[in-house]
Order: C-alpha cells, then structure tokens, then sequence
C-alpha cells in the first residue's frame, strides 16, 4: 500500500480509504490510486483490512445450496452472486448433498472465513448451533428450507400449495390413479409437497390407501428405476407428479423407455432443461430460484445495514406451466 500511495503521490490513509470505497474522496484521486494499484498489480489483504476496518466487515457471503449441479441451486446462486456483485461483496460457495454433517462443515468453514452473512440452504434436523452466531450479529437468512431450533429470516417457495396445484390440474384432466414421485422424506420441502399432494386428493374425495406414494429418490437413476417397477405392476398408474427436478427427469426416461409418454400424464415440480422441447412437452409447477435468491441476499444485506426488524418469513408463490404432458387424459378415456 505504500508502494501504491508513492507511485500515485498520495497518502497511504488515501490509498486505505479508496481501496475500501469510502465517501469523500475526489473521482481524480480515486482514478490516480487505482491506475497506480493496476500498474503494481496490488491486491489488498482483506484479512488484515478487517483488522483496521471500523465496521469489521470482509465484504464476503456465504451461500449454502443443495447441489451446485442442480439447476434449481444453479440459479439461486447466481441471484445471489448477482445481487452481491452490485455491492463489491464476494461470495463463497458450497454445496450441502442434503449431508448434516457437510452442512456443518461448511458453515464452520464460512465463519472462519469471517463472513459478513449466511445464505443456506440446510437439511440438519435442527440450526440451533447458529444461535450464537445470531446473537453475535451475523444475518443467516435460509433459502428453499425453513430453519428448526431457531428463528431467522427464510425465503421459500410455497411448497404444498403448488404440490396440490399440480396434483389439481391432474385430477382435472380426469386422472384418479395417480402416483406421487418424491424425495427423500427427511427432507422438508419433500414432505410439504407430499403434504400438498395427499391433502387435494382428500378434498377431491379420491382415496389414497391404494395410490403409489414413493419416496427416497434422489437422482434420475433412483427415479427412472421407481416408474420402471410401477408399469411392471397391474394397475399402472394414469398419471404422475414428480415432485423434484432430478425426479422428472428420471421419470421422462423411464416413460419414453416404455412407450408411455403419449399415454401417462404428468406434471413436475420445479422445472427442467429443455422440458418445452420434448413431445410432449413437460408441464410443471415452476418454483423461481432466481426471485428466491434476490430476496435472500436483499435480506442478508438490509440486516447488514441495520434493519433490526422482527425475522421475516419470504414465501414465493409457484407457476403452473402448461406444456402437454400434464393434460393427457386417462388412456381408458380417449
């Protein structure tokens, strides 16, 4: 930094209060400090400026996602590293695989880092050992999952609600042999859904006992193989939702394997690649990761510039799209 200041002809303090964009110093100054910085190749050591810095901040996030090659987390973490590029804020990465363990390895992993705030998806069965972080002043603002054993800020999409939107519009096209299609059920947003599919089957007074109703699937290989066994039984199923990405995806597979992707509807929750492109084209319940993760980091950012307001719980409607899949009838009905 000294180096810097005397190339630029300036004080080291000047040098300090441009590097961390503070107010008051003229565009010429500033341009003169940075064109000196470009010509050194100087980088500032932001864990020694935290040392000095009155407000202790080191301009970093970070984000917690499911998995980072799922599309649904791809997006939330662009909104997010979006939002924070506006505001010269880094942001680290990582990716849970629905693990407690890695979870708290990960955030452990943050807070060394001195993060200024917490954006994380979580899948422990209680957040309670963030209490103290809390206390100490540190957002932790929690995306796709609400927190248990403790009280924070969450952005969340509006799970059952659109997992009885879809199971609605199937058993409006005339289905009453559905199938639900779901995730591992430790997961909560995989339990909303199955909430939200049970619960407009009983207000439509269709009977559940007999309905397949699987769950633990995590991957297209895992949903693939799971329709695969329900056309070997014999009441295949007329209709399905699956209520994951990756699900839709392995149930696609597994239908044009047999043949019965004119013949069997189906609706997805959350959307997925080139899902408009196939014949028929995919209709889902669309969730709006991007939305999600605007309004997190907006809420890590407002508690970071003082908002002291009460935790706020965010809930981001879904969209139905429909595309074909999801307005086949009963094949016993063409």
């Amino acid at each position: 930094m000294r180096h810097v200041a005397a190339l630029a002809g300036v004080g080291v303090k000047t040098v300090s209060r441009v590097i961390n964009g503070e107010p008051n110093v003229s565009a010429a100054t500033i341009e003169k400090v940075n064109a000196a910085a470009r010509k050194l190749d100087y980088q500032p050591d932001l864990h020694a400026g935290n040392l000095r810095r009155a407000d202790g901040r080191t301009r970093t996030l970070g984000l917690l996602v499911g998995s980072v090659d799922n599309p649904f987390a791809g997006a939330v973490h662009r909104a997010v590293e979006d939002a924070a590029a506006d505001r010269g804020v880094a942001v680290f990465a990582s990716s849970l695989d629905d693990d407690p363990a890695r979870e708290q390895e990960a955030v452990a992993a943050f807070l060394r880092r001195r993060v200024d705030g917490l954006i994380l998806t979580t899948v422990s069965e209680s957040q309670a050992y963030l209490a103290p972080e809390l206390r100490r002043g540190t957002p932790v603002v929690f995306v796709d999952r609400e927190p248990a054993g403790l009280t924070s800020d969450s952005v969340v999409s509006d799970n059952a609600d659109g997992a009885a939107l879809a199971t609605r519009h199937l058993l409006e096209h005339g289905h009453r042999r559905l199938a639900y299609l779901g995730d591992r059920a430790g997961i909560q947003t995989a339990r909303e859904r199955r909430r939200g599919f049970l619960e407009e089957l009983g207000r439509a007074g269709v009977a559940t006992r007999d309905l397949p109703v699987v769950e633990g699937l995590h991957d297209e290989a895992t949903a693939r193989e799971a329709t695969l066994a329900l056309f070997a039984g014999d009441q295949p199923p007329t209709a399905i939702f699956s209520s994951q990405n990756l699900v839709t995806i392995g149930v696609i597979r597994a239908l044009r394997e047999l043949g019965r992707h004119h013949d069997t509807a189906l609706v997805g929750f959350d959307d997925v690649p080139l899902g408009d492109l196939l014949d028929p084209g995919i209709t889902v319940v669309a969730q709006h990761p991007q939305e999600i993760g605007r309004l997190a980091a907006e809420r890590v950012f407002a508690r970071l510039d003082g908002d002291e307001a009460p935790a706020l719980r965010t809930v981001v409607p879904t969209t139905l799209i429909v595309r074909g899949s999801g307005e086949l009838p009963p094949k016993a009905e063409r």
